[in-house]
């Protein structure tokens, strides 16, 4: 009994004893981590992620020569896949074996859903307690707008994806399979479907010619209409899925949210499409064919809003068509995506209150609804700070590289922003420093350009006081 009494003595003594011997700097940074903000949470997470992947990157059997590209090129590549752009350092076919190319795709993957929807849904399938801050976590994460249903919307979320993924998979290997073989052809259709659906623009076409993407198939209808069907299903968001899932085709049933969505997406796209083919009538598409000329157009005005991929020379477009493509990419798809930029719902909600006020009405109404004075303020934030960020990134890089056209320049800076990895091949000539400042657009892309100002400003501390107001001449 004494000995008893001894080990449990000793054993409260160790308790307090071992946390004594935590580090300080340990301790403080496990009170930090406590401290985190969903919005801090989710942006060190995408961090950790991209400096994982530019780890496995530097590995030699992740490269063909078997010597890596140095850390700025292989997290440029990292940044570019988990923000999924599309941008690239070097040719993902030429560069990467089969091990870089699977790393390639994970990031993708996981960028693409986003990591806390893959964390709760493993929760589900482990059957492990899902608490409220997981819930607050998710909410954000997908820009819902209640966190009631969250659960149930990330295991639709991941088993909806790997359903379009694993159908866009199948109808691209009838493709592939005829030209590659069997297993590579199979390969090669899972890697672009993932890709497309993500809105990753990463591709494996560099064996036919380096940068190529898909221009060899520009005319193809299976391919085009695959891809195009992935990227957008992708790129209207989450939120959208469920409504569409449960009010199937009864328009005047869904959400605000999911019709100015479906609207605005439907504008762009042919709205895009009908300018390429004015704009290209007489330059890329002077040699096509009606039925080509209709694919590329729309490809181009489909893949122009994140996802990366080209079925004709970027590099060779008129100056009308690049300052198109840097409209639609800087829109980017819609909240709760797998697509960047600016989003459908906040050029909806500028557009609105641009004729709002010059029709001097009370309030923006769209659809029997009004929407809230507080979206216009968040929507013009966010409008300013992308402008800011890929004004001052161009700024920047023709201050290094004077050499450099400004117009090519801006296509790739609003091309990192929007996470769009649309390129007119500039990208392997930026120093060092000009691709850090392309690495730092594609992260603030997707966790986006407030949440990222959010992420590294954000304080709980309010004045006690507010200053006085005077006014100002405005306009």
């Amino acid at each position: 009994m004494r000995e008893l009494m001894r080990a449990k003595k000793e054993k409260r003594m160790d308790g307090p004893r071992s946390k004594r011997r935590l580090p300080p700097w340990l301790s403080r940074w496990l009170k930090r981590q406590n401290r985190l903000s969903q919005t801090q949470f989710i942006a060190y997470g995408f961090f950790g992620i991209i400096m994982a992947g530019t780890l496995a990157l530097m590995l030699p059997f992740a490269n063909r020569s078997g010597q890596n590209l140095g850390f700025v090129n292989c997290l440029f590549t990292a940044t570019s896949a988990t923000c999924v752009t599309g941008l690239v350092a070097a040719d993902t076919w030429s560069q990467w074996t089969v091990f870089g190319q699977l790393v390639i795709l994970a990031m993708i993957q996981i960028g693409g859903l986003g990591f806390i929807t893959i964390g709760v849904f493993l929760s589900i399938v482990l059957r492990r307690k899902i608490g409220l801050k997981e819930r607050g976590l998710m909410q954000e994460s997908v820009n819902t707008l209640q966190i009631g249903g969250v659960v149930r919307l990330a295991k639709k979320i991941v088993l909806g994806t790997f359903l379009f993924e694993g159908a866009g998979a199948v109808l691209l290997s009838f493709r592939f399979v005829p030209e590659l073989g069997f297993f590579r052809g199979v390969y090669y259709g899972v890697f672009h479907s993932v890709s497309a659906f993500c809105n990753g623009g990463f591709d494996l076409m560099g064996y036919r010619e380096p940068y190529s993407s898909l221009t060899f198939y520009y005319d193809d209808w299976l391919v085009n209409l695959t891809v195009m069907g992935l990227i957008v299903i992708g790129g209207i968001g989450f939120i959208v899925w469920d409504d569409l899932l449960k009010n199937k085709l009864h328009f005047s049933k869904y959400r605000l949210h999911t019709k100015i969505v479906l609207v605005t997406t439907v504008v762009l796209i042919f709205g895009g499409g009908v300018l390429f083919l004015l704009l290209e009538r007489e330059n890329v598409m002077d040699q096509m064919g009606i039925g080509g000329r209709i694919w590329s157009a729309l490809f181009q005005s489909v893949t122009a809003r994140t996802a990366g991929f080209n079925s004709i020379d970027t590099g060779a477009l008129t100056d009308g068509s690049k300052l198109v493509t840097i409209v639609l990419m800087f829109i980017g798809g819609s909240p709760g995506s797998t697509a960047g930029g600016i989003k459908t719902t906040t050029l909806a909600v500028l557009l609105l209150s641009i004729r709002a006020s010059v029709n001097q009405t009370d309030g923006m109404n769209v659809y029997n609804r009004r929407l809230d004075e507080d979206a216009v303020r968040k929507a013009g934030l966010i409008l300013s700070l992308n402008l800011a960020l890929a004004i001052g990134a161009s700024v920047w890089i023709v201050v290094l590289q004077p050499e450099l056209m400004m117009s090519d320049v801006l296509f790739e800076t609003f091309s990192a922003i929007g996470t769009a990895g649309m390129s007119t091949g500039i990208t392997r000539e930026l120093f060092a420093a000009s691709k850090m400042a392309l690495v730092l657009l594609m992260f603030c892309g997707r966790v986006g350009s407030l949440s990222s100002a959010l992420a590294f400003t954000q304080s709980k501390k309010k004045p006690p006081v507010k200053l006085p107001v005077e006014q100002i001449t405005v306009g």
